[in-house]
């Protein structure tokens, strides 16, 4: 059996910072603790996992992307459109996840999109740089930008997860609407990816205790 990941120490800072000024999130977090180590590498193969993994549950994704790197070694935009629809379909892509996967793949060989470059941009235009590629929506672009570059303000409010968890930790009658969400990660700021991070967590847990 793989053991678990272990807490992530970078998260306790920003954590304890919300903690001090949200009371619900003080609770919960004495209840949850720390997010465990999560990640993905900056580049291609990081984001290609992202877009992957999206409509398709945990397990089936590290399947199918375990697959891929043993197709693939290393994963680059090359060694990935080397592979046919045949391969594709082996290793577990539908076909729509296999034009997107090439769309990005030659948008990156052509120098259309520059990954190294995101980080010279801010939030908002590194979020619309990644949009305009093929496959990749505002939530994708978000999970890179928190998951992969580190950004420490990233506030994925479209997540139905990280809604549901909004709506425990606060005792709401509803699941909040995106407005709500906007208007609640106001408080959080500016470490709004690690409220996302520690709701993904609190998500997973049991109710806290009265």
């Amino acid at each position: 059996m793989t053991d678990a990941p272990p807490p992530d120490e970078s998260l306790r800072p920003a954590l304890e910072a919300l903690a001090a000024c949200d009371a619900d999130v003080a609770r919960a977090y004495a209840h949850c603790g720390l997010p465990p180590v999560r990640g993905q590498a900056p580049g291609f193969a990081g984001l290609l996992a992202i877009m992957t993994s999206q409509q398709v549950s945990v397990h089936a994704a590290r399947a199918i992307l375990g697959r891929l790197r043993e197709a693939t070694d290393p994963l680059t935009p090359d060694t990935f459109l080397a592979l046919d629809e045949t391969d594709l379909k082996r290793i577990g892509f539908s076909r729509q996840k296999m034009r997107y996967g090439r769309a990005l793949a030659e948008e990156l060989l052509t120098g259309r999109l520059d990954l190294e470059g995101l980080a010279a941009l801010d939030d908002d235009d590194a979020i619309a740089r990644l949009i305009r590629v093929k496959g990749i929506g505002r939530w994708t672009a978000e999970i890179y930008l928190l998951f992969a570059l580190r950004r420490p303000d990233v506030w994925p409010v479209d997540d139905l997860a990280v809604q549901v968890a909004a709506q425990r930790l606060k005792g709401l009658a509803e699941r909040p609407s995106r407005k709500d969400m906007v208007e609640l990660g106001e408080a959080w700021r500016p470490h709004r990816s690690a409220a996302a991070r520690f709701l993904w967590h609190f998500y997973r847990h049991a109710g806290i205790p009265d």
